[in-house]
Order: C-alpha cells, then sequence, then structure tokens
C-alpha cells in the first residue's frame, strides 16, 4: 500500500473517531435522541475490511453500529449526521435515525436494530448477486453477540450450502452488551462455530489495521474468485460502553480496559507511520486539528440547520399496495 495512500487512511480513522465523539457531545446536548450505539475502538475492523473492497460496487450491511462503515462507504457524513438529529436532509430523511443509516447509491444496504437481522439479508444480497451473474460480494458486518441467534446459524448453512459471495466479518468485541462472551457461548472462538458448516474462516488481530487488510485480502480473494462464503473474525474492543445508557465499567475491570486502550487501532496506526516515515507528530496533530474543524465548520451545521421532516408527510415512505409508487418515492429506490 502505497505511502499516501496509508496517510489517507488513518486521517480517514481519525475522522471517524472525532466524528463518534462529535455523536457522543451531541447526544448528552439532546441534539440526538433515541439510541446511539458508538465505534470508538474499532475503527480497524471497518478501514481495514473495506479499504480492500470495491466501494460503490460490492454491498455492505451491518448491524446498529453503522455510522462508520456507511461513511467508508461513501456517505455523506453530513448526511449521517444530520440523519442523527432526526432531519430531513438525513440520509434517511430523518426516519431511521442512528440504528438505520441507509445509502443505497453507494451499495451500503444498512444499519439494522434487530440482533442478528443482517445475516440472512446478505444471503439475500448473495444470492442477488449470483442471479446476476456480477463479480461484486457481499459483506456483513456483525458483533460477536449476534451469533446466538437462529438466523446466525440458518445463514451460515444455506450460505455453504448454496456458495453465495458473502464475507462474514464478525466484529468481536468479547461483550454482548454487557454479557462478557465467556458467559454466554461455550465455544469462544467465533471462526470455528462457522468452520462447523465447513466455511473458511480465520481470526485475526482487529486492532492492527494492517493485520485486517491482510486477511481481509485473503478472505475477499476466496469470496469473490467464486470458492463461496468466508468467515473472518476480527477480535477489537469498544473503548465506550454498548450504548450512551452504558458506561462501560459495570462489567468490565479498569485493568481490561487500560490494557485495550494501550491497543488504540488509530494510535497504533499512527505509530507505525512515524516509523515509517510516512507522516511526523505534527502532521498527524495537523490531520486530527483537520477533522474536527470539518465538523465545527461543516457537518455538525448542516446537521443543526436542516429542516424537520414535515408531519404531513409522515406515511410518505412507507409501503402500500402501490408498492411501485412508493419504492420511487424512496431515495435510490426502484433503481
Amino acid at each position: 500500500m502505497a505511502a499516501n495512500d496509508r496517510k489517507r487512511l488513518l486521517g480517514e480513522m481519525v475522522f471517524a473517531r472525532r466524528f463518534e465523539e462529535r455523536c457522543a457531545e451531541a447526544y448528552h446536548h439532546r441534539d440526538i435522541g433515541g439510541f446511539l450505539h458508538l465505534y470508538p475502538g474499532q475503527e480497524a475492523c471497518a478501514f481495514g475490511v473495506l479499504e480492500r473492497a470495491r466501494m460503490g460496487h460490492d454491498y455492505v450491511i451491518t448491524g446498529y453500529r453503522d455510522h462508520v462503515h456507511a461513511i467508508k462507504c461513501g456517505a455523506d457524513p453530513k448526511g449521517v449526521m444530520a440523519e442523527l438529529f432526526a432531519k430531513e436532509n438525513g440520509s434517511s430523511r430523518g426516519r431511521g435515525g442512528s440504528m438505520h443509516i441507509f445509502d443505497a447509491a453507494n451499495h451500503f444496504m444498512g444499519g439494522y436494530a434487530l440482533v442478528g437481522e443482517p445475516y440472512p439479508l446478505a444471503a439475500g444480497l448473495g444470492k442477488g448477486i449470483r442471479m446476476k451473474g456480477t463479480d461484486q460480494i457481499a459483506i456483513c458486518f456483525m458483533g460477536d453477540g449476534a451469533n446466538n441467534q437462529g438466523t446466525f446459524h440458518e445463514t451460515m448453512n444455506m450460505a455453504q450450502l448454496w456458495e453465495l459471495p458473502v464475507l462474514f466479518v464478525c466484529e468481536n468485541n468479547l461483550y454482548a452488551i454487557g454479557t462478557s462472551l465467556e458467559r454466554s457461548t461455550p465455544v469462544h472462538d467465533q471462526y470455528k462455530r462457522a468452520q462447523g458448516y465447513a466455511m473458511a474462516a480465520n481470526q485475526v488481530d482487529g486492532q492492527d489495521v494492517d493485520t485486517v487488510m491482510t486477511a481481509a485480502d485473503e478472505a475477499i480473494e476466496h469470496v469473490r474468485s467464486g470458492k463461496g462464503p468466508y468467515f473472518l473474525e476480527l477480535m477489537t474492543y469498544r473503548l465506550r460502553g454498548h450504548s450512551m445508557s452504558d458506561s462501560g465499567r459495570g462489567y468490565r475491570s479498569e485493568a481490561e480496559i487500560k490494557r485495550w486502550m494501550e491497543r488504540d487501532p488509530v494510535y497504533l496506526f499512527r505509530d507505525q507511520l512515524v516509523h515509517e516515515g510516512v507522516i511526523d507528530a505534527e502532521e498527524f496533530d495537523q490531520m486530527d486539528r483537520d477533522a474536527q474543524q470539518q465538523l465545527d465548520d461543516e457537518i455538525v451545521p448542516f446537521a443543526e440547520n436542516s429542516p424537520e421532516p414535515d408531519v404531513a408527510e409522515l406515511t410518505k415512505y412507507v409501503l402500500d399496495d402501490d408498492t411501485s409508487t412508493a419504492l420511487g418515492q424512496i431515495p435510490g429506490g426502484g433503481k
């Protein structure tokens, strides 16, 4: 990977971190309501995998911790922030909120609130790709907690049986809300569960973006070449609680949190690029300031100044008997 691309990738990860932190601030100011699940600590997962995919060509789907995935896929950060603010200019016209970011134009097929819901939808995307005969793949990101849902087992079985072009990415952050993996699942290595369906699978460090990209190259080549699905488990850690109502402290020790903070993926990658001579400390600080300036000057003001949805249009995007008409009203729908 060229030095300029590595520097760009670090900048994207820094921006993602500041974007999520600004979301937390907006939530405390009551500009964002409802549920809010943030991504700090897991950035190497989304960026490492999606950097090696074909954005705008391949399909991506995930759960409710979805802002960063959408932005990496090409969604306008202003539209994502406006969606979090429940504004008409949001990516889902203010109807979806944090857990339902969507960008059909960039093949980001949404975040979903139900645990395990994206699994069968990803299989459907894979089946659609197979029927079209293209070289696309579907990439499904989910947390380890989703693997105890029946949809996981049904989808692994079907995807392998039909050799669907789907890359399943397990972002294993060790906890399903506040329940540790050891307390909920007898098989702790999640990739072994996929192997039970004769699926190709691997487990790697999810904090090192270079390691993730190397593993993603192998996984994506496997899927795109027609060898069937692949399950990639990335060992990671969320530095914040599960959601804004969770401090993350009640069920995790301070020593554990400190140990994982020392492996913060953004700063691990920064240190690697400094070691390689790609950037220096001042360049990184400027990169950080630029990200925060963009949020201050463009993104947050756009969300603040966007109009509220019109109550008179409450049912505008609700499907009815005239399905073709309803789909035509959805941004990117019916195409």
